[in-house]
């Protein structure tokens, strides 16, 4: 038995994670926490560690699918105003773990800070942003990152410097539970001009995505020299449909998840689609959506 003595007002148990996540979905968490600050987040990790808990970081959630049997071990989010703060000196931005994705994309433009604008529109916490280095239109968050502050499963904080970071396609080298905080250093420019591209580069993304009321998930990572999208478009998978999942009729490469939906239904068609995929094309589908 896991002994959370200490901590009995923030741990909860079977915390349902459906609403924590873009497609609403998947069963509860076996602990689940927010932490106030980072010295409570430190010793959560360090008991976790101790008692041999698995941790993992959810942050909006836009990127993980839970399974209906729910997650075992600690969930943490970093909700705290103590985890998101953005501040700016130059052109170097520091940013919080926890923080909005969006939030430091429409702060560095109005600051006339230019890199960030083509990542607008993407859901997601800075910590998911750097972990899985989101990009969009030929650039990615990682090109523009200086360093960041780390946590190991025992509860140590270590930064690493930007030789000590690898970012590639959709993956970086961060990969310790808890990324803490991040330091980016910008390009200056005009910020009517950075408005202008954000508001455009926002415009096409509205247009090919699904609706922003409907619980949905980007489910394929974009092979070498070709769209994923394309690919399950060519194979006719618009559309299809297993239980209450279906192919999105804007966008091949999302999957959205109806009222009736279940964890097991998104599965069983991403299974579905990667065969076909597969078959058809002669293309091995990669996973970019996480699956807990």
């Amino acid at each position: 038995m896991v002994s959370w003595t200490g901590f009995e007002k923030i741990v909860r148990q079977g915390e349902p994670l459906a609403m924590h996540t873009w497609f609403q979905l998947g069963g509860p968490a076996e602990y689940f926490a927010e932490p106030e600050n980072a010295d409570q987040l430190i010793a959560l990790l360090k008991r976790s560690h101790e008692e041999n808990v698995e941790v993992r970081l959810l942050g909006q959630g836009s990127n993980v699918l839970i399974r209906d049997e729910g997650v075992s071990g600690l969930i943490l989010r970093l909700t705290s105003t103590e985890f998101g703060k953005i501040e700016i000196d130059g052109q170097q931005v520091t940013v919080g773990g926890g923080a909005n994705l969006g939030h430091l994309v429409t702060t560095s433009v109005h600051r006339g800070l230019a890199g960030m604008e083509m990542l607008v529109g993407i859901p997601g916490t800075i910590g998911g942003a750097l972990h899985g280095n989101t990009g969009a239109h030929g650039g990615d968050i990682g090109q523009w990152t200086a360093s960041a502050t780390v946590i190991t499963a025992a509860g140590e904080t270590i930064e690493r410097l930007r030789d000590d970071l690898v970012f590639g396609y959709r993956e970086s080298s961060l990969d310790e539970p808890v990324i803490l905080a991040a330091t980016f250093v910008l390009e200056e420019d005009d910020p009517r001009e950075l408005a202008k591209r954000m508001q455009k580069q926002w415009i096409l993304k509205r247009a090919n995505q699904p609706m922003g009321h409907q619980c949905a998930g980007c489910i394929f990572k974009n092979p070498r020299g070709t769209s994923a999208g394309e690919l399950i478009e060519k194979c006719g998978l618009k559309g299809t449909r297993i239980g209450g999942a279906v192919v999105s009729e804007r966008h091949a490469n999302f999957i959205v998840a109806e009222p009736n939906c279940t964890s097991q239904d998104v599965q069983r068609l991403i299974d579905l689609v990667r065969s076909q995929v597969n078959d058809r094309m002669e293309v091995q589908m990669e996973l970019e959506v996480e699956i807990w």
